[in-house]
């Protein structure tokens, strides 16, 4: 029998602008969903570790980030 005993997800996320509003607006918009984004990981009660958050020229962010996967304990992965 097999258990897991540490588990966790790497993730680079781009959290792109909306195109059918103007960019003031957009740049607006990609800053609420981030803050929406870690906002539900706490919420959720999910570990996680930022290990880059990067604005793009056009404003849009790149995150790569490492998270809990479901439930499983995280180990050392995020020290």
């Amino acid at each position: 029998m097999k258990r897991i005993k540490e588990a966790c997800i790497c993730q680079t996320l781009h959290f792109m602008l909306k195109e059918d509003v103007g960019h003031d607006y957009a740049v607006k918009l990609v800053k609420d969903e981030i803050e929406k984004y870690k906002a539900g990981l706490d919420k959720n009660k999910t570990k996680y570790k930022i290990v880059e958050e990067t604005e793009q020229p056009n404003g849009s962010v790149i995150m790569k980030i490492i998270k809990q996967y479901n439930t499983a304990p995280v180990g050392s992965y995020l020290d």
